[in-house]
């Protein structure tokens, strides 16, 4: 499924279309093997509630690095990082339900504190 992730606190920021991804196995698979992400696109992984621990996200096999997006269950953004590529482990300072995984590029349209919706396409 695919979902449109728009960000309520900065509404003229460009809407991005992610994967909604909240089975097992795509979790797992992440970006990984992927060649690209375009700049408009993501992947949008979705955790049973938020935690520290399981909203952590690793970068091994990854081509490309990406931008981490952290947000929790009452859809605000609680960390971003950028997240390089073959690094180990990242987790956010705070609990997240969700880890938006953008372009790098798009780190600058997500602040702590934004409000962020998604919609189903």
């Amino acid at each position: 499924m695919l979902v449109r992730v728009i960000n309520h606190t900065h509404p003229y920021s460009p809407w991005i279309t992610a994967k909604y991804c909240d089975r097992f196995f795509c979790r797992l698979k992440g970006l990984m093997f992927s060649s690209a992400l375009d700049e408009k696109e993501g992947l949008l992984l979705v955790e049973a509630g938020d935690s520290r621990i399981g909203a952590s996200i690793h970068m091994l096999f990854m081509r490309f690095d990406i931008g981490a997006v952290w947000i929790n269950s009452s859809m605000k953004v609680v960390d971003q990082k950028l997240a390089h590529r073959w690094q180990s482990n990242l987790m956010p300072s705070a609990p997240a339900k969700y880890i938006l995984e953008v372009h790098p590029s798009q780190l600058k349209n997500f602040h702590i504190g934004d409000e962020i919706s998604f919609e189903p396409l």
